[in-house]
């Protein structure tokens, strides 16, 4: 079996950035995949129709930094709440804007219970644009085109089929040689895409 070609339209000079390898089951997919990690490949992904367990362990994906981030976001919006309020209910600046200290039923100027609602609410809203612009940036989004959606084999990837994509990133990439290790992997068909 060779490898098919997929070359953008129109392209002057095309240059592969992409081998993409299909395999029918996902036992065959963890089975390459740990082959493709021990091969020393970094810029590689899979893609399954739906979640596949030990599929992180078979890549030797590390853990992510985004539960740091978060946490770190987190602990900003408490802190910035908290002295938020303190420096607009304790210090002596407020005195030049109302002209006299502002005293509520006797209640002291500065108390932790009475301002843990704000910080509360700033640790969660802080905490969200922590996870969701973090994720963002660390998956590398928005991306509106990928060269995996020129294959029409790639479209079954939400349906029945498991894929293999090594990227041109990787140090180890070169088309012909990744090709043949992933036929030999018991891949269906190999496609390398050009643009």
């Amino acid at each position: 079996m060779t490898a098919n070609i997929i070359t953008a339209s129109g392209a002057r000079n095309p240059e592969p950035v992409l081998v993409l390898a299909e395999f029918e089951t996902p036992k065959q997919l963890m089975s390459a995949a740990e082959k493709v990690r021990d091969g020393g490949f970094n810029h590689w992904d899979c893609h399954t129709p739906y979640p596949v367990h030990g599929l992180d362990q078979a890549m030797g994906v590390r853990p992510t930094l985004l539960p740091w981030v978060v946490l770190a976001a987190g602990a900003t919006g408490c802190i910035g709440g908290l002295a938020m309020q303190w420096f607009m209910n304790a210090t002596d600046l407020s005195i030049l804007f109302i002209g006299y200290p502002y005293l509520v039923s006797g209640k002291p100027f500065w108390s932790i219970p009475a301002n843990i609602p704000v910080a509360f609410e700033l640790t969660i809203l802080l905490s969200a644009f922590g996870a969701f612009f973090g994720m963002l940036i660390f998956n590398g989004l928005p991306r509106f085109h990928r060269p995996h959606f020129r294959s029409e084999r790639f479209r079954r990837a939400t349906d029945d089929r498991f894929f293999i994509a090594i990227d041109k990133r990787d140090r180890h990439f070169d088309p012909e040689s990744n090709a043949a290790f992933l036929e030999g992997l018991g891949a269906n068909s190999v496609e390398v895409i050009e643009e």
